[in-house]
């Protein structure tokens, strides 16, 4: 069932719109596990629009295998994707850092406190991103270290090659992830691939965890895969390679990659001398999990991460 989450006048007769899909059971008992899958609060990002469609297309095509409630909200930053901008038109504000927003606020502050209500009560939500569009992530999830208890029993069957662990100081406290755990809901972060794309195989990888998760909840009484044993690291175990020169950045790796310490994972090159700027070797060992996609680069440009350590937990 289609439901209106928010809506707002606009100027010049038009209306902002936040809708989300509930799926539920034909004959609830009142006592369904709900979760909820959140896509679209950056406007560039756009792995979680087939993700959505995809959950959605496979639960009714078996709806009988339902036992649970599914609230699937695809674009809560409407505006951002009409116009495909990261922040919200107009007033430039990240809407990922609103919540849990404020109903007598601005138009974002107003329209996150709409969502995080709607959301509230749910048992897990799924946060939806793709990197942006500089940076190649493998598909992974995300949360703060004083939630892991919590989240992770979750995370285990979201099928993603990697689980981060980021220090609770180092995370937006207005981002919906945190402010959602803060009042009760367990919640996670999922980022893959980069921003403006679409990649099937990711978001099919995706669409996978979410439905082992499902049945792992009791809301799912259908197929589901076995989920991967991703990596699971904290910032410790992560090593960041950054360009000491500017120019065109030519890869030689991938991501997924096993590198060693000193191993070539790339060149930097001037395209007016034809001279190459700087040779990028691997300053560690471990597998390639973020990888740079737009080749120009300034000094200090994150060229990859390599994620050490690659025994899965």
């Amino acid at each position: 069932m289609i439901e209106t989450v928010v809506s707002v006048d606009l100027m010049v007769e038009e209306e902002l719109k936040v809708k989300k899909n509930r799926l539920a059971p034909d004959f609830p008992n009142g006592n369904e596990k709900r979760i909820c899958i959140v896509s679209g609060l950056y406007g560039d990002e756009l792995q979680g629009q087939y993700i959505c469609y995809e959950v959605i297309r496979r639960i009714k095509s078996n709806y009988d295998k339902l036992k649970g409630i599914v609230d699937v909200y695809p674009s809560v930053n409407v505006m951002g994707l009409d116009s495909r901008t990261r922040e919200i038109p107009g007033s430039g504000m990240d809407m990922n850092t609103l919540f849990p927003g404020s109903k007598s606020g601005a138009l974002g502050e107003y329209t996150a406190s709409c969502i995080f209500g709607d959301i509230c009560g749910a048992d897990v939500c799924i946060d939806l991103h793709a990197s942006n569009v500089y940076i190649h992530e493998v598909p992974q999830v995300r949360m703060n270290d004083d939630c892991v208890d919590k989240v992770m029993p979750f995370a285990k069957h979201m099928n993603v090659d990697m689980v981060w662990i980021h220090p609770s100081t180092s995370v937006q406290n207005g981002s919906l992830a945190y402010s959602l755990n803060n009042a009760g809901v367990a919640s996670m972060v999922i980022e893959s691939g980069v921003a403006f794309r679409i990649q099937k195989q990711y978001c099919e990888q995706i669409v996978d965890g979410l439905f082992s998760l499902m049945k792992y909840m009791g809301i799912w009484d259908g197929d589901a895969v076995d989920a991967k044993e991703g990596i699971v690291t904290d910032d410790s175990r992560i090593s960041y390679i950054n360009a000491e020169s500017s120019g065109i950045f030519i890869p030689d790796v991938s991501v997924y990659d096993t590198v060693t310490k000193g191993t070539q994972i790339g060149t930097i090159v001037n395209v007016l001398t034809g001279s190459v700027e700087e040779v990028v070797c691997a300053n560690n060992d471990g597998m390639i999990c973020s990888l740079r996609d737009y080749p120009v680069i300034e000094e200090g440009s994150l060229l990859a991460r390599i994620v050490g350590d690659i025994n899965h937990e």
